[in-house]
């Protein structure tokens, strides 16, 4: 095997340096240059090549600088000090580099570093968060819509209304900033949160269609801003062609200019921001200052008359019109009530976002939700449910006041006629009702357009971001595209454009009002998610779930999720039945294509808890005959080294039984730890990547025996342990020594020992490929190698210029070199391996129409019959048919035919082609007698002397030689081992598949080699055969 080269044989850590001691200081990194931390000597008294715990050994490679630093590996610190050899190790690990863009990882655990070249706009919480959060939240809702809500549910529902909507909000807001302080967050806001909670299956779903949903909502702020554009343009008469295509113009042109104020930089965005909120708070202010004016004839006309407590009682109660419902109601306001992910949705602009999402968002969802109160209620205490806008419509003195109108009949205004006819005016009827109340009209307007410019806006940067963190992570590899980012804050000018031409054309072509419920169902769908990942990640109880905000429960967040998905039926069912369908075809088209990426997902978590669960009530319940199923200890060394044996062990367990391909390393365990640690994971991904249903499992021992001891007596856990050993025959038997004989049958014995059921695959070609897998992967280092030095001579994009054209041929060495050392094999061998890595497929493909062949000769409890039966319902499998042969005594094979078929009936296995052979007992022919003496003839115990105490003396040096006295002892199993060769040549010659009753060799009775010759003589010659023995214990039963 191979050996470690290092000082005086003891294994060195390539990337540790014993004479530097504290983490590196972060600079602009130099390849000459590292720097040299103090000695830890002060510390601790002594000097010590331990580390003091520091941040910098627990960065991921790749972060910030490139470099992390590294702590001494455990078999530094436990095998140098007996040693003098000298250890060094550098301080730092670079980056590998792989699957970069140029850009640093966005989902490591980097530190800031001491100095950067270019630094981005970086916002704290209350630019960051608090003021688009606020922005978004705030729309058009407030000043169009919110009267209305209240004057159909009155103001004790309408605050309801108000108060549910931020319950799910801060719900949400809780969830979010629990998952946010558990780490450090990146850019992707939404998204990063989500994925990295529950994987990228339920992450990737919900980031594609989060970035649509932003994207069409900048298209519904804008048509919002444009029709109120076009409502002003049209009072004065200045329409450019008709409405219709005036929105359009008007909203293209302004998708154009919020675009360039996006891409001029995000810095630019933050102040757009900033002049928007002024607005947007004045005209909040002016509604305020409004309702203290004294109300003009005109406003009273139009139904206010400033703070009047009858009023306000009469709009206490609900008064629902038409279709209109508490659910209706609440579904039309709800959506006010959302954006609360704006401020997470540029995660990766924020200073400090662990503490910035927090504060900022649910500080937002507070002084929107006091605001949308106090606006509502000033206007429920100012302006009636109807009004005729009519000065003339008094009330003659002395009238009774009564009916619905009543308080404005009080206040000396008739407004009966609104219970007739529709009338224009009041807070049933009114959408311009807080331009009325207002101070200024106009600055009204001003507010409309500044909540609908900064929501556009918002979401106009929103979406690129997240979609750009969804494309580094290159979950969908046709996105891939939009993940580069240009200029120091790393801007998705790509993503922008995208956006920019989705937005333009659901402006031009989209129906917003169906379309409207849809995106709201999209952000609600984030939302539900998010509670989710909290409830989650709070359930797996993972050691990893340490959030550093506390203010949450995990049930709290569990109703969150509940609510969000019930407001997601109640605001268009359809809407959320569509919302699920596209979640879940992107959640399914996710698990299918198996991005290679590891986040340490709540989900892994959960399924570790639930395996142990199931592992452990499993443990609680006896085996019983019915549940049996074959599972596999598959002796394959790594798991590219026998595939042939693979793949039948992975067709009898498949995706419902256990199967552990394993690895005996043997030698000095100094020397085979670290191989057999380094092929842990390698063999385990190879197996997964070739969609093997397997597990990868190794230890180290001194001999073959004790490894594979240690397999079968400690592999498994609870009721999944393996019950079956599979393993190779030993094709060179003759050649390879007394020991590995010896090894080979003794593993036979222990597995017999342990109750083992052992199966032994035989292929003429043989089973072993590693020879050629080697030799592949040294092509392909060689080839790697080559490649990497022409790219180091090509610069200009790897084309070769002036010189450079020269270092094409030089670079062709490293080739040359690396595979003279072997040379090209010989002709006979190249084709010995090309037949070798032909048999090692046989077991892949689909097997053509033929035959399994099924000599079950003893009964070993039913194994020999169940494995081929199991191998008939596998596809691979299915054009095969089972052919069973049985041994009867002569004259009455109809009889014995008739047993089996009944028995088989019992069984429900479906086989009707059952041979009788007779003439087991006839004696083979004379010369396949004669190639079993020449087999053994090596073997046999020679020179004897008749003397008892000196042939016993030289066989107990010889154990494993051959006697005379043994030959006779068991003539007749021998001859029976070479009848049934020639038998199986006879009937079984061709099927694709031969498996037969495997005989036991009594301990201390058969020798080692006599064994191996029954094995061999029985199974040369012969198609694929399995020799099957059963632990004697029933897998078959007819009983229900």
């Amino acid at each position: 095997m191979e050996r470690f080269s290092s000082n005086r044989g003891e294994h060195v850590n390539p990337a540790y340096d014993s004479n530097l001691d504290e983490p590196p200081v972060y600079e602009e990194p130099t390849r000459d240059q590292r720097t040299v931390r103090p000695s830890v000597v002060s510390a601790f008294g002594h000097d010590t090549l331990d580390r003091v715990p520091n941040i910098d050994f627990y960065r991921n490679a790749g972060s910030v600088s490139g470099h992390r630093a590294v702590r001494p590996s455990l078999q530094e610190l436990h095998d140098v000090f007996h040693k003098n050899g000298a250890i060094s190790i550098p301080d730092t690990v670079e980056d590998d580099g792989e699957g970069s863009d140029g850009t640093l990882s966005e989902d490591l655990e980097s530190g800031t570093p001491v100095e950067k070249v270019q630094e981005g706009v970086k916002f704290g919480w209350i630019r960051g968060v608090l003021v688009r959060c606020m922005l978004n939240i705030w729309g058009v809702m407030l000043f169009i819509r919110l009267s209305w809500v209240f004057g159909q549910a009155g103001w004790g529902l309408g605050i309801v209304v108000i108060l549910l909507s931020c319950v799910v909000t801060t719900i949400t807001g809780l969830s979010m900033s629990a998952i946010c302080t558990n780490g450090v967050v990146r850019g992707g806001g939404a998204y990063y949160l989500i994925s990295r909670s529950l994987g990228p299956e339920f992450g990737g779903s919900i980031g594609l269609i989060f970035a649509f949903a932003n994207a069409v909502a900048v298209a519904m702020y804008v048509v919002g801003f444009a029709e109120t554009v076009v409502d002003l343009l049209m009072e004065h008469d200045l329409l450019m062609v008709d409405q219709i295509n005036d929105i359009r113009i008007v909203g293209v042109i302004t998708v154009v200019l919020l675009l360039g104020i996006s891409v001029a930089g995000m810095e630019w965005e933050a102040k757009a921001q900033i002049v928007l909120l002024i607005i947007l708070l004045v005209a909040i202010v002016n509604v305020f200052v409004g309702t203290f004016i004294p109300a003009t004839e005109d406003k009273k006309s139009k139904g206010f008359f400033n703070y009047d407590a009858k009023i306000f009682m009469e709009n206490f109660t609900p008064d629902f019109r038409g279709t209109e419902t508490f659910f209706s109601v609440f579904a039309i306001f709800f959506p006010a009530a959302t954006g609360i992910l704006a401020g997470a949705n540029i995660s990766g602009d924020l200073r400090d976002p662990q503490a910035a999402i927090p504060k900022g968002t649910l500080l937002a969802i507070l002084i929107t939700a006091i605001t949308y109160l106090g606006v509502a209620l000033c206007v429920s205490a100012t302006v009636v449910r109807d009004a005729t806008g009519n000065i003339t419509d008094l009330i003659a003195p002395g009238t009774i006041c009564n009916g619905s109108a009543a308080v404005a009949c009080e206040l000396g205004y008739d407004f009966s006629s609104c219970a007739v006819d529709t009338c224009k005016f009041g807070l049933m009827n009114n959408f311009q009702v807080m331009t009325m109340v207002s101070g200024f009209g106009p600055l009204i307007i001003a507010g409309t357009f500044s909540a609908t410019l900064s929501s556009a806006l918002a979401s106009l940067v929103s979406a690129p971001k997240v979609f750009q963190a969804l494309c580094k992570d290159n979950i969908y590899k046709i996105l891939h595209f939009f993940a580069k980012g240009y200029g120091k804050n790393n801007e998705p000018i790509r993503g922008y454009v995208l956006t920019f031409i989705i937005s333009v054309a659901f402006i031009l072509v989209g129906n917003l009002n169906t379309i409207a419920p849809i995106i709201s169902n999209f952000f609600l769908a984030s939302y539900a998610l998010i509670n989710f990942s909290c409830f989650h990640a709070s359930y797996a109880k993972s050691p990893g779930w340490r959030p550093g905000y506390k203010y949450y429960n995990m049930w709290l967040s569990l109703m969150g999720a509940v609510l969000c998905c019930v407001v997601m039926f109640v605001i268009n069912w359809w809407a959320a039945l569509l919302t699920y369908a596209i979640e879940i075809l992107l959640y399914i088209y996710v698990t299918v294509k198996k991005p290679n990426v590891n986040w340490g997902s709540s989900t892994q978590a959960v399924t570790f808890v639930s395996a142990v669960s199931n592992a452990l009530s499993l443990s609680g319940v006896e085996d019983h005959v019915k549940n049996f199923r074959p599972q596999i200890l598959a002796l394959t060394g790594s798991a590219r080294s026998r595939p042939a044996l693979l793949d039948l062990a992975h067709s009898l367990s498949k995706n419902y039984g256990l199967c552990l391909t394993s690895e005996v390393f043997v030698g000095p365990r100094s020397e085979a730890l670290e191989e057999m640690n380094s092929g842990m994971e390698k063999n385990q991904y190879w197996l997964r990547k070739t969609k093997r249903k397997a597990f990868y499992t190794a230890v180290a021992c001194d001999s073959f025996r004790e490894g594979t001891e240690s397999l079968l007596q400690a592999s498994g856990l609870g009721r999944m342990k393996p019950n079956i050993l599979m393993m190779g025959f030993k094709k060179n038997w003759r050649t390879s020594g007394s020991e590995a004989v010896q090894s080979y049958v003794g593993i036979l014995h222990d597995a017999f020992d342990f109750e083992y059921g052992t199966v032994i695959l035989r292929m003429n070609q043989g089973l072993d490929v590693s020879h050629i897998v080697e030799a592949e992967e040294e092509m392909l280092k060689a080839a790697r190698e080559q490649q990497a030095l022409e790219d180091e001579m090509m610069p200009n994009g790897g084309k070769p210029k002036g010189l450079f054209r020269k270092s094409r041929k030089s670079s062709q060495q490293v080739l040359t070199t690396r595979v003279s050392v072997c040379g090209p094999p010989p002709v006979q061998v190249a084709r010995m391996n090309e037949k070798l890595m032909e048999a090692s497929a046989l077991f892949k493909k689909k097997q053509p129409k033929g035959t399994i062949d099924v000599w079950w000769l003893f009964d070993d409890g039913g194994l020999t019959l169940l494995l081929p039966y199991i191998l008939t319902t596998r596809k691979k499998w299915k054009d095969c048919k089972l052919r069973i042969f049985i041994a009867g005594q002569p004259g009455r094979t109809e009889l014995d035919k008739q047993e089996m078929k009944s028995l088989l009936q019992k069984f429900r296995i479906n086989c009707n082609d059952i041979n009788v052979i007779d003439d087991l007992h006839v004696k083979p022919r004379s010369d396949s007698s004669k190639q079993l003496d020449d087999m053994i003839e090596p073997f046999r115990q020679r020179g004897v002397s008749r003397d008892t105490v000196q042939a016993d003396a030289k066989q107990k040096d010889q154990p494993w030689k051959i006697t005379d006295e043994e030959l006779g002892q068991f003539e007749e199993k021998t001859n029976l081992q070479v009848r049934l060769n020639e038998l199986l040549q006879e009937h079984s010659k061709s099927a694709n598949l031969i498996i037969v009753s495997m005989p036991i060799a009594r301990k201390g009775s058969v020798s080692d080699f006599l064994y191996m010759a029954w094995l061999d003589a029985l199974t040369k010659d012969l198609p694929p055969t399995l020799l099957i023995r059963g632990n004697h214990k029933s897998v078959l039963t007819f009983y229900s």
